[in-house]
């Protein structure tokens, strides 16, 4: 591995406790997979019930739309999201439900923790709304994928950026073993600093770091390029425990009508979301919050899980064969109770998906 500045080792090394802690304290065996299809969700949810959600996103559109007081139970906010930190949230039992991408369920099964995808959501025409882009560093020389071969790519097992990577090389011709995989989080600016200081020559870059990465770094030659890869799949995750509970299965299942109608007030509103959340929630920029809303293109609810289990066994198929773990039944992942919850509250309401 190249010698990397101090902000980065900063990095890695809180990265590292984040997975590390999480498959030093669980078996090196697969998840046992519960099927849930027996077990019939209520029909209600008791008011009483509580469940611990980790979708800041959500919560910031639930409250601009008028809606989170008209949740019918109890919910205890979580400022968590994303692979690792929900991760280690289900391990230590202290969280029900969270919004991630495909990966960390995939990784959670191979590192014994059992749990579920509960709703699902892509991006309309996702190949001009892609979620990531490849960061080229300046002077890397890389124009095209077949370019990849032989440079230094971060990499971030166990979470989306690391899964795209393996993908990219896949639609290049390429192995991991034909470039340099050099581990780094892909939290905050770890990526374009990376680039920028020319420690790794490529990286996939999300969210406004696509847009100011070529800003900061473009009089060096610092620029992004698509990767022409689907990279869009984003879900509700639980832990299995949670959804095996009744109550806690309705009260997910309410959850769910009410994540799926605020994905579509998101779209529909575009400028209190920039406001509300972009601005005042993340501070950011209005010229950020508006690149985003325009770079996040449409949400895509469906109603069929068919095609999205098929895309997941692809990755997990492809994983298995690039990080030497046994491949699986994609299709365990998913709670199919809930397959078209989300697209029927969306109809039910009225608005388009």
């Amino acid at each position: 591995m190249p010698r990397l500045a101090p902000l980065i080792l900063t990095a890695l090394t809180c990265a590292s406790l984040l997975v590390g802690c999480a498959d030093n304290t669980t078996s090196s065996t697969a998840a046992d997979s519960k099927n849930l299809a027996h077990i019939k969700i209520p029909e209600k949810v008791k008011a009483n019930t509580s469940i611990t959600v980790g979708a800041p996103d959500t919560q910031v559109a639930l409250k601009l739309s008028g809606q989170i007081d008209k949740l019918p139970f109890k919910v205890k906010w979580a400022n968590i999201s994303g692979g690792p930190q929900c991760t280690e949230a289900f391990r230590a039992h202290s969280l029900d439900l969270c919004s991630a991408a495909e990966i960390p369920s995939i990784h959670a099964h191979w590192t014994g923790l059992d749990t579920k995808l509960v709703a699902t959501e892509f991006r309309k025409d996702p190949l001009k709304h892609p979620v990531y882009e490849l960061g080229i560093a300046p002077g890397a020389d890389v124009d095209t994928l077949a370019d990849l071969r032989g440079k230094k790519i971060a990499y971030s097992p166990g979470q989306a950026q690391g899964a795209l990577v393996l993908r990219i090389l896949a639609k290049a011709g390429l192995t991991k073993n034909d470039v340099h995989l050099v581990e780094l989080p892909s939290t905050g600016d770890v990526y374009p600093t990376a680039l920028g200081s020319r420690q790794v020559d490529v990286a996939p870059l999300g969210s406004v770091n696509i847009k100011r990465y070529p800003a900061k770094y473009g009089k060096d030659g610092g620029k992004t390029i698509q990767h022409g890869l689907r990279d869009d799949p984003a879900h509700l995750w639980a832990p299995t425990a949670s959804v095996s509970d009744p109550q806690k299965a309705a009260a997910v299942r309410e959850f769910i009508k009410f994540w799926a109608r605020s994905e579509v007030w998101i779209d529909q509103h575009p400028e209190q979301w920039i406001d509300g959340y972009y601005v005042k929630d993340q501070g950011l920029t209005r010229a950020d919050g508006e690149y985003l809303v325009k770079q996040n293109g449409h949400p895509d609810i469906p109603a069929d899980w068919t095609a999205a289990i098929a895309r997941q066994q692809k990755t997990v198929d492809l994983l298995a064969k690039e990080t030497g773990q046994k491949k699986f039944d994609a299709g365990i992942l998913f709670d199919r109770r809930y397959e078209s919850v989300a697209a029927d509250a969306v109809a039910e309401a009225g608005q388009p998906r």
